[in-house]
């Protein structure tokens, strides 16, 4: 079992950064591939950025201000991001998968964090 808390989130201007973190639980976080999920108003939810042992992923819209990395020795995931526009206003999720690779398929992943909500206001 794992359990995944976000935190970091918060009321920002637009093109200005926030930094998500996600504290995990649990014994064999390294072997995780770990990403980041949003869901904006009245949107569903939609994969960010993933990273594992195969590599860092990004989804297109947020490509070149975002950054995703993981420290295993603290059992932590983090978001860096930067440039943040109107649009990116979400809740964001992190969650862990077993699935090899870089998964971005939401059915991939196993465990889920409760969100932190994201408002960049213009």
């Amino acid at each position: 079992q794992v359990q995944l808390v976000e935190s970091g989130g918060g009321l920002v201007q637009a093109g200005g950064s926030l930094r998500l973190s996600c504290a995990a639980s649990g014994r064999t976080f390294s072997s995780f591939a770990m990403g980041w999920f949003r869901q904006a108003p009245g949107k569903e939810r939609e994969f960010v950025a993933v990273i594992s042992w195969s590599g860092t992923y990004y989804a297109d819209p947020v490509k070149g201000r975002f950054t995703i990395s993981r420290d295993n020795a603290k059992n932590a995931v983090y978001l860096q991001m930067n440039s943040l526009k109107p649009e990116d206003t979400a809740v964001y999720y992190c969650a862990a998968a077993r699935a090899l690779g870089a998964p971005r398929r939401q059915d991939m992943y196993d465990y889920w964090g409760q969100g932190t909500q994201v408002t960049v206001s213009s």
